[in-house]
């Protein structure tokens, strides 16, 4: 049996709306009874128009949100009504990579300790020597110099912003991580050297991810499942071979037609390719 890490059972999420001058708060349905299974090590992409619900059921995923109704599972726990205190403990499991590293990453904090501080909360770093090799680690992980462990983000570029912010979320071992719009940014050399790398991590730490993403040419060489959202609900959900090749719903036949969908080459991101250069080479793009 496939080894589910997260799944979902009717989630749904509502933001409280005002209807008018000194009128009560109406709840918006911002998410709608999603149901999702999230096989340990796959990845898992989310795509939708904006305003879809896309972001906000991430932030649910990773408990950012506490659901409106509905159920979480992660490791077969359901976290979906953990209080903060007993989530807590999860939360070293359970990271968000978001889609602005320049408002993400404190701007008042060098690299070094911007990366170190998740271990600093849990317990697992004491000596300032250990913080600065796991540190220094972290960003030859994700392909960036230990030079930079005493800069601020403002002095990084945006490609290493993101790059930080990917190390940032790694600091803690996580068995799941949410990519929302990491690329969306950035231009395209310095996307394809973004998603190399999170191919090569994925196969590396066997990450399980949730990416999401309005482009679906990534999606499509990225991912193994996805769903199409359309106002909180998922209109499609299956493999991306499937939905891409005979898509049912007449929604995701608009996402397809209306978004250039080239034919990708089958190696597009492998290293050998001049516009994508291995991490061995120590880029930092």
């Amino acid at each position: 049996m496939t080894d589910i890490l997260l799944r979902t059972g009717s989630l749904s999420f509502a933001y409280p709306e005002r209807t008018g001058l000194f009128r009560r708060k109406a709840p918006r349905d911002v998410v709608k009874r999603v149901d999702l299974a999230v096989p340990r090590g796959s990845v898992l992409g989310l795509v939708g128009e904006s305003g879809s619900g896309k972001t906000t059921l991430g932030r649910l995923l990773v408990r950012l949100l506490q659901p409106t109704s509905g159920g979480i599972q992660f490791d077969s726990i359901e976290i979906g009504g953990l209080a903060e205190a007993a989530m807590r403990p999860l939360r070293a499991r359970i990271q968000m990579i978001f889609q602005d590293p320049q408002s993400s990453l404190n701007p008042r904090l060098r690299l070094g300790v911007t990366l170190t501080r998740p271990l600093q909360v849990h317990g697992r770093l004491q000596q300032r020597r250990d913080r600065r090799d796991r540190a220094a680690s972290l960003l030859d992980l994700v392909g960036l110099p230990a030079g930079l462990i005493d800069r601020y983000p403002h002095e990084l570029s945006g490609g290493q912003r993101q790059r930080a912010g990917i190390a940032r979320a790694l600091a803690l071992e996580p068995d799941f991580i949410v990519a929302d719009e990491i690329v969306s940014g950035l231009d395209v050399s310095t996307q394809a050297h973004i998603l190399l790398l999170l191919r090569e991590l994925r196969a590396r730490l066997g990450l399980t991810m949730v990416f999401i993403s309005h482009d679906l040419s990534v999606v499509r060489v990225l991912c193994d499942d996805v769903a199409i959202l359309q106002h909180g609900e998922v209109v499609e959900y299956g493999p991306v071979a499937r939905i891409f090749s005979a898509p049912q719903h007449a929604y995701t036949r608009q996402l397809l037609a209306a978004i250039p969908l080239p034919d990708v080459e089958p190696g597009w991101l492998d290293d050998s390719r001049p516009i994508v250069p291995s991490l061995q080479q120590g880029s930092a793009a």
